[in-house]
This record gives structure tokens, sequence and C-alpha cells, in this order.
């Protein structure tokens, strides 16, 4: 059997009980006992703990355990580690207060509001760290000297050679490794594909969803594209009223920020359109890879990969910190994009690429992604359960999917309720910052909520401060 004592009074001030009994493995009860410490304040904000081999020698349990359960609690947000400074009790990681115990005087507040419920953001805690540095390792030690010179615009064969693999087996893409063009995200995309005032691959004028991602319009608007807004209802956008733009930008698998799919016939329909007017659809994989109640929605593209441009990157499913995305081009568009690449200070880091091509070929990519489709899931499932509990009037619309939930609320009280969730510390965003300024007519009131991003311990919080705001009947 393990101690349970830490002979660590040189090291972290006093003697510590740990408990590492119990079910799930010495690592997961290392890391429960470690996380009750910082709750009850045994451990406190800053406090310095034993090194890996230290501890471990104290419990009687593998250096790896100690090293995995550290790790875990970093990413957390439980505890911190500094090169030098060892791991530390991050100093956010308040203990519980006891009933009837008075505090010795108020926290300092951070600024910035208490809970992020912005859309758009992963749960950045869950970052597989150890699993990232080993494919990097690996990727760096194997790379060919060649590697680390001037390399192809098009990015890291190895890369493309995954990513080829990946998508036609998870999105269902149609391609090869030659066509395509690594780039740091969608928004380095569009400005390729677009430029920046005029003189891009593509021209307008271009359909966009009546409600759609900012920063779409906003590099549109730059680059002096005129955008024409598709309405929107149940089954997506009405691709029907498409006439003759030269493109059409949508984001199929999970609309942003309504939340359904585009319906099988509109996606024909739009296929359809765009080989009989010599146009291209602009496929941005928003959220595709998380699909709940059922398995993911296919690509577009696989409809006709010679009138669809699809881009993708890993900003959702794993980090917005790694500048890596991808364009699928048809092969007509890939000299141009290539050329419109240009210099080499365009080009995305070939260390990160290569990591990548290892973190996908080692099947790191997948198991990362079922893990957060789970977590994503789990996450969805108690705010629906919060809601009902706490503010049955408001309602969760589109699929159950991606990394946001749009509330609908009674009229009149959008405004109202994102100034009171401000005014609590609350996030959040109202339906109305994405709509298009010429959109005609409005989709409702409703708060489009991010339920990723809040870490694991946080969000309970984040929610019960959510439901204190929302309107009621």
């Amino acid at each position: 059997m393990a101690e349970s004592w830490v002979n660590s009074a040189e090291r972290i001030g006093s003697d510590l009980h740990l408990d590492v009994s119990g079910p799930g493995g010495r690592r997961a009860a290392l890391c429960r006992a470690l996380r009750e410490a910082v709750r009850s304040g045994r451990l406190a904000p800053g406090t310095r703990l034993p090194p890996y081999r230290s501890l471990a020698a104290d419990l009687g349990v593998a250096r790896n355990t100690v090293a995995d359960a550290y790790a875990e609690l970093v990413a957390e947000g439980w505890l911190t580690a500094r090169q030098g400074s060892g791991t530390r009790v991050a100093d956010r990681a308040e203990p519980l207060r006891h009933a009837g115990q008075r505090p010795t005087s108020d926290p300092p507040r951070l600024p910035g509001p208490r809970h992020n419920l912005k859309q758009g953001t992963p749960d950045v805690s869950s970052f597989p760290r150890a699993a990232w540095l080993a494919s990097y390792r690996r990727a760096l030690q194997s790379a060919p000297s060649e590697a680390f010179g001037p390399g192809d615009p098009a990015g890291r064969r190895e890369l493309r050679e995954a990513l080829t693999e990946y998508l036609a087996r998870a999105r269902g893409v149609r391609t090869d490794p030659d066509r395509i063009v690594i780039c740091s995200g969608v928004a380095h995309a569009l400005r390729l594909l677009f430029g920046e005032g005029g003189g891009g691959v593509l021209r307008g004028p271009v359909g966009v969803e009546a409600y759609g991602l900012g920063f779409h319009l906003g590099l549109l608007t730059t680059a002096g594209v005129r955008t024409v807004p598709l309405p929107l209802d149940e089954h997506g956008a009405r691709v029907e009223r498409l006439g003759r733009e030269r493109a059409v930008l949508l984001t199929p698998a999970h609309q942003f920020p309504t939340g359904g799919p585009l319906h099988p016939e509109r996606r024909a329909s739009v296929a359809d359109w765009a080989r009989a007017r010599g146009a291209v659809v602009l496929e941005d994989d928003y959220d595709g890879e998380f699909r709940f109640d059922r398995r993911p929605v296919g690509a577009v593209q696989g409809l006709d990969p010679e009138r669809v441009v699809y881009l993708g990157s890993v900003s959702k499913s794993l980090s917005p910190a790694v500048r890596l995305g991808w364009m699928v081009l048809p092969e007509d568009l890939v000299g141009s994009v290539l050329e419109a690449k240009g210099e080499r200070e365009a080009w995305v880091s070939v260390p990160e690429q290569l990591g990548l091509a290892d973190f996908i070929a080692c099947g790191a990519y997948d198991r990362h992604v079922r893990r957060m489709r789970q977590r994503y899931r789990s996450r969805r499932d108690r705010l629906v359960a919060a809601l009902a509990e706490h503010a049955p009037d408001v309602r969760v619309s589109g699929v159950a999917a991606g990394l946001h939930a749009v509330l609908r609320l009674p009229d009149g009280t959008e405004r109202a309720t994102v100034e009171a969730a401000t005014a609590r510390g609350v996030a959040l965003d109202g339906l109305a910052a994405f709509r298009h300024p010429g959109a005609e007519g409005a989709h409702g009131d409703g708060l489009v909520v991010g339920y990723a991003a809040p870490s694991e311990h946080a969000y309970e919080a984040a929610l019960r401060a959510l439901c204190a705001v929302l309107p009621s009947r």
C-alpha cells in the first residue's frame, strides 16, 4: 500500500497528507487528493509542490504518475508550472470558505469578466500538452535537414498528406496533397483568396449568410467585396436566392450562429448553382467535427471538388494558439493562390506543421477530438438542464453540436439581458451582433452562449451566473 504522507517540510512548509487510495488508479487518486488539498486551503495559492521524483518516492508511486497528475492539474487551472520556478498552486485557486468563517480581506478583482461565455473559444485548459509535445519531439527528431531551410509555399508535404487522409476519412473531402495549401487559419485563407483592397484570386459579389461570423464580413469588406445576405430558416441558408454572385460563403456543417446544418437538398442545389454559373462555394467547416446527436455531416466539397473551396483549421478542435489552417482547392485555383501567398513571411512555421502532421498520423488528433466531443456534449447537456430548471421560458435552438448554443429569448429582451449579463461579469453576445447590416428582417431575440471556454471547475458557476440574468415571463 502506498504511503499517504508527503515528508517534504523543507519544500512545502509542512507535512501533507494525501490519500492516494480509491478507484481509478494512482494518478486519478493523486489528482483528487491534490484538488482537495487546494480546495480546503491546506495548499495555499503560490505554494511550491515537491518535484516529481521526491513526491513519487514519498508516496511509493511511479515518477510518471506524479508528472501526469501535475500536467492534468496544470491544464485544469489548479496548478502552474514555469521553468525555474517549479510547480505551484495557481493564484486563482482559492480555498472554499467554511460556513461561519469570515474573510480576512476582499480578494483583488482581476480585470475583465468573471465568467467567459463568449463563442468561438475552445476549452484551452484541455490542450493535450503531453501528446502534442511527444509529436513535436518526434517530428523534429525525424525531420530532414532541408525542412529548416526555404520550403514549399503550399506547406510541408508531410502535413498535406496527413490532411488528405484525415479529411477524406473524417469529413468526406475528396482531394490529394497537391490541392491543399497550408495557411494560418480561415482568416488568412480569405485574405489570400480576396486580397486586401481588391486584386485577389476571387471576385465579388459574394453571397453570405444573413447571420454569420463577423470576421468573414469584415475581411470581405476590407477587400472591397460586395456581400449579398441570404436569408436563413430551419434548413440553413436560402441558397435558392443566389443569382449572379461569383461566390457564396457558407458554414454548412453547423451554421454560425443559428446552429443548424444546411439541408441535403440545399447542399446539392448550391453545388449545382456553382457548376452552372462557373462560381465557387467557399465552405468554412465551422465546428464540423463536433456533432453530438449523430455522426458529423460530411463536407459539401465532396459533391464537387472543382467548384468548392474547403476551409478548415485547428482553432476550435485543438487551440487558436496553434496557427494552422488549410485550403482544399479546385485544381485551377492552386497556382493563383500560391502566387498570392508570395513571400515567405506569409508561410506557416514549419516545426508546427511537422508537429501537427505527426499528431494526426499517430492518431492523437482523433483521440483528442473524440475526448473533446464528449466534454462539449456534457457541457451542452448541462446548459440545457440548467435552463429547464431555472429559466424554462428560454429554449436552446439548433442541433446538438459545436462550441456554442443560441438561447431564444422573449421578444424585446435581448439588449437588456446582455446588459444585465455584463453587469454581473458574464461575457456573452446577443444574436443581433452577428446580423448582416443588409439582411431582411430579424431572426428573433437571442443570446449566443459559448459553453466551451470556461475550465471544468468554473463551468457550474458560469451557468448559475447566466441563469440569474435570463428573463422570465
